[in-house]
């Protein structure tokens, strides 16, 4: 079983303008794409677990998650000399009206993910912008690591602070992975 490095996607890899809905205006953060790239050329699953609420709050059409997870590719792709992303896994629920286990900080779709993939948890790294992406790190005995965004509130920083790594930049985030990684072998 291997690591893998999970990434929350609005605000860690692309911009978060709340309930990003329409692929024209996805927007990469600098560097989201070299970073990628780096954990691809070395051999590292990237994995997109992301909580999606606009689908079952019905701001979101499937069909509207499904172009905006495209043009994320495809961004990807283009701004990365061929960075991609492994899988991804989006909790659809809407948190006032489903109690669900997928809706991070919850595990489920990580277990799914590690099933579906080979991967081992203990070892993988989970970052994001907020609390709750990072979360499942402490639960599923990984690494955690919060990329502060715009959108990260003050009480998700300082609870980060006390108890996982704490970067500027996703390229921060996988330079630790790598390390980390390197180090253990």
């Amino acid at each position: 079983m291997r690591p893998a490095a999970f990434l929350d996607r609005d605000g860690t890899v692309n911009v978060d303008t709340g309930y990003v809905g329409r692929a024209a205006d996805v927007v990469l953060i600098p560097g989201a794409a070299r970073a990628i790239r780096r954990l691809n050329a070395a051999g590292i699953p990237v994995v997109v677990v992301t909580n999606q609420s606009g689908l079952g709050r019905g701001l979101l059409r499937p069909e509207d998650y499904a172009a905006v997870r495209d043009r994320v590719a495809e961004l990807l792709r283009d701004q990365g000399l061929g960075a991609h992303v492994d899988a991804t896994y989006e909790c659809p629920h809407d948190p006032r009206l489903v109690e669900c286990a997928c809706r991070k900080p919850g595990t489920a779709l990580f277990v799914r993910a590690a099933r579906d993939l080979d991967l081992a948890l203990d070892r993988s790294w989970y970052v994001g912008d907020r609390w709750r992406d990072v979360a499942p790190a402490l639960a599923l005995g990984g690494h955690g690591v919060l990329v502060p965004s715009a959108g990260t509130p003050d009480d998700d920083l300082r609870t980060a602070r006390e108890r996982v790594l704490v970067v500027d930049t996703l390229g921060e985030a996988v330079d630790a992975a790598l390390a980390s990684l390197a180090s253990a072998r």
